[in-house]
């Protein structure tokens, strides 16, 4: 059997995802939902949610973005714009970029 490697994150995407643990865990709390009720609105378990919470990044990606919903953390900072029109922003210059991306070949000077 082949033994699972832990994966190697840089030092800020631990710490973006400490963060925003810490912040779904302070919402949770304004909101004086336990992790009970708040695993349970979220179809997670309490153990999941503890992961969240702590900033574990083997965790799905759209867990912590339902989980920071549920207690009102804003995920990202739309100066009066909704996320929908940042996507079609977004999606626009992503529409003007080559298709592919290649390293450049190496040319050969075959003229004997």
């Amino acid at each position: 059997m082949k033994a699972v490697s832990k994966r190697a994150y840089s030092r800020i995407a631990r710490e973006a995802a400490v963060l925003l643990g810490k912040s779904i865990k302070l919402g949770r709390q304004k909101r004086k939902l336990t992790a009970s009720d708040l695993a349970d609105r979220a179809g997670i378990t309490r153990n999941t949610l503890r992961k969240i919470e702590s900033g574990d990044l083997s965790c799905e990606i759209g867990l912590v973005f339902e989980v920071a919903t549920l207690v009102g953390v804003k995920l990202f900072d739309a100066e009066n714009t909704s996320l929908s029109t940042q996507i079609d922003r977004v999606d626009s210059k992503i529409a003007l970029l080559p298709r592919y991306v290649r390293k450049p070949t190496k040319v050969i000077d075959d003229d004997f």
